[in-house]
């Protein structure tokens, strides 16, 4: 990516980036963020009523309620980039 650095006279640094590049980019990463999957396990472990079945199913919800809360995330950076990039 080509980014052009030079002072803007009051001191301060102008950042220039290739929009379309960027955005693309942009886009890119929300493609690859809708290919992410995390299957949840299937009920093939039966009735299983021991204390560590219960545990190992609190922490797989847990890493499933981690995991939407990272790509909704990660969805709101990518969204605040683009509004950001168009301003």
């Amino acid at each position: 990516m080509k980014i052009q650095l030079k002072g803007n006279g009051s001191g301060g640094t102008e950042i220039k980036l290739d929009f379309h590049l960027v955005m693309r980019k942009l886009e890119h990463a929300n493609e690859r963020l809708r290919e992410l999957e995390l299957p949840k396990p299937k009920n093939t472990y039966g009735k299983n009523d021991l204390k560590f079945t219960n545990e190992w199913l609190e922490r797989e919800e847990m890493i499933h309620q981690f995991f939407k809360q990272y790509v909704e995330t990660v969805k709101k950076i990518l969204q605040i980039r683009k509004k950001m990039l168009r301003s």
